[in-house]
């Protein structure tokens, strides 16, 4: 046990280091692609899609490559990659060059993601690998929370030279992060499949169970919209509430996951207690959003805001226990020398949800209004439920598995 403490210490540091970044990039970069780069806002949004959907695609492969090549190094240099595509944003001054380098940024980000994981499953004991990522979640949203206290310094600021200083010190996160994975144990790359496997290199886009388990989780991951995006919407359009809460909403959330991730994550032991997680984040869902609805309604300012706190919290409460029980079957129902393509396919959720949720969630609330909130609610609702049957499905098919014979070890002579 204390011999996995010192590598998911490290791993702490090493998502720390590129987090900080990464929130001072989120805060500034809308506003550095409009004011320095000069596009318009729907350039901006149709690169961003675009980006999204390709890192989508891309975890992947890179995953996969990380289960061939060993995790550690392909996470080193997937820290590299994404450190150079935060830089070359510097050098970008018109629409094409953005867009590629956004292609490139989102699809190294996505590839590191997976990497990560399949690292973290290869350094850390099955039982343990839920809570050290629970404790990752929380170390990044503290590091989110600081890059996005020095972003807004860049805002306030508003020179293109504050903003370029945000950008070089994302790259140099990343970069920091590389130099902290070299120092994590190294994982051996999985076993050469045999001869009749090696057609299927990427066994994940045949798993359909597996496949199941990922959009049910992708449909809840439509959460990460709301606080960034339309709760704002909602409540300068829909609302009495002040402006300012918008940030208070945002505080708090971060302050809730740093404080109680680990927490709740410690209730999820098993695939059975992962499903039931996912559950409850659904059942909490429902409230949370015809909460947020009420606030319509709220005839005052400061009832309003007290609606959407109430709202907020519950929401944050669905978003840990989801977050729990996802990383558990993400993990469990993978093939243990196949993690890293597992886990780029699972993790498409997080692009494809900042890709299509924005303007599909600013449609169905904003547009819509109450009915849209309530939909949204019980389709949460309704996905939260299906995981469990989802997950036994894909459990079925894992026992199945484990039952077939491995490859023989003199195959990884073949390398």
């Amino acid at each position: 046990m204390n011999l996995l403490r010192s590598p998911a210490r490290r791993l702490a540091t090493a998502h720390l280091a590129g987090s900080v970044g990464d929130g001072a990039f989120y805060v500034c970069s809308a506003l550095y692609f409009a004011r320095v780069v000069g596009l318009s806002p729907a350039q901006i949004g149709a690169g961003l899609t675009l980006a999204w959907g390709v890192g989508a695609v891309a975890g992947i492969p890179l995953g996969h490559l990380a289960d061939r090549r060993g995790s550690r190094g392909v996470s080193v240099l997937l820290a590299l990659a994404t450190a150079a595509a935060v830089g070359s944003f510097l050098v970008v001054r018109s629409f094409v060059p953005f867009v590629l380098a956004a292609c490139l940024y989102a699809s190294f980000q996505s590839g590191l993601g997976a990497a990560r994981q399949a690292l973290l499953a290869g350094l850390v004991a099955p039982e343990r690998r839920t809570a050290v990522r629970a404790r990752l979640q929380s170390v990044t949203n503290a590091g989110i929370a600081v890059g996005a206290a020095i972003g807004g310094l860049a805002l306030s600021a508003d020179t293109e030279g504050a903003y370029l200083t945000v950008f070089a010190l994302d790259a140099a996160g990343f970069v920091a992060a590389a130099l902290l994975l070299t120092r994590l144990p190294a994982v051996p790359p999985a076993p050469v499949p045999a001869e009749g496997e090696r057609g299927r290199a990427l066994a994940v886009l045949r798993d359909r169970p597996y496949a199941l388990v990922t959009l049910l989780n992708m449909i809840m991951l439509l959460y990460m919209p709301l606080l960034s995006l339309v709760l704002p919407l909602w409540i300068v359009q829909r609302t009495d509430a002040p402006r300012w809460l918008v940030s208070a909403l945002l505080v708090a959330n971060t302050v809730g996951v740093v404080l109680f991730q680990v927490r709740v994550a410690r209730g999820v032991r098993d695939l059975r207690s992962a499903a039931r997680s996912v559950r409850r984040a659904g059942a909490v869902m429902l409230p949370a959003c015809a909460v947020f609805a009420l606030s319509a309604a709220a005839d005052s300012p400061w009832l309003a805001a007290l609606v959407l706190l109430t709202g907020a919290a519950l929401q944050v409460v669905a978003e840990m226990m989801l977050g729990a029980g996802s990383w558990e079957i993400g993990f469990a129902l993978a093939p243990p020398h196949r993690q890293g393509q597992y886990q780029g396919f699972y993790g498409m959720g997080v692009p494809v949800a900042r890709m299509v949720g924005p303007a599909l969630l600013t449609t169905l609330v904003v547009g819509w209004g109450v009915p849209g909130w309530l939909l949204l609610g019980a389709v949460f609702l309704a996905a939260g439920c299906a995981m469990g049957p989802a997950v036994r499905r894909a459990e079925q098919r894992t026992e199945r598995r484990a039952a077939t014979p491995a490859p023989p070890p003199m195959l990884l002579s073949g390398r």
